[in-house]
C-alpha cells in the first residue's frame, strides 16, 4: 500500500483526479487501527480495481482537518477526482464492514 506524503488537499485531488482511490486514514499509535492494518492486504487483493492508500493522521493532521475526518481508522474513496463515498468515523471497524462498504460503493 502506497503511503501518502505530506500534502494539501489541493495537492491530494491533483493526485486522484484519474483512476479509483481508497484512502485509508490511520495513525500508529491508533488500537482500532492496528486492528483492521493486518486485514488490508486481503481487502487490496479483493477490491484490486482501487489503489489504495494509507494516509498517516499525525503526518497530514491539517490535510485530515480540511477532509473532515476527525476520526480513526476512517476510508474515503474517490473515483476520477470526485469524492463517490466515506466511512468515517472514531469507531473499530471489521474486515467485513470495510468489505460491505466497498461493496456499496461499487
Amino acid at each position: 500500500m502506497e503511503m501518502l506524503p505530506k500534502m494539501n488537499l489541493k495537492e491530494l485531488e491533483d493526485k486522484l483526479a484519474k483512476g479509483n482511490y481508497v484512502l485509508f486514514f490511520t495513525a500508529d499509535w491508533c488500537p482500532d487501527c492496528r486492528f483492521i492494518k493486518p486485514a488490508m492486504p486481503e481487502i487490496e487483493q479483493e477490491f484490486s480495481d482501487y489503489t489504495f492508500i494509507q494516509v498517516d493522521r499525525d503526518e497530514n493532521i491539517d490535510l485530515c482537518q480540511e477532509m473532515m475526518v476527525m476520526g480513526i481508522p476512517s476510508f474515503i474513496v474517490y473515483e476520477n477526482g470526485q469524492e463517490a463515498d466515506r466511512f468515517v468515523n472514531k469507531d473499530r471497524k471489521t474486515k467485513k464492514e470495510v468489505e460491505d462498504f466497498l461493496t456499496a460503493v461499487n
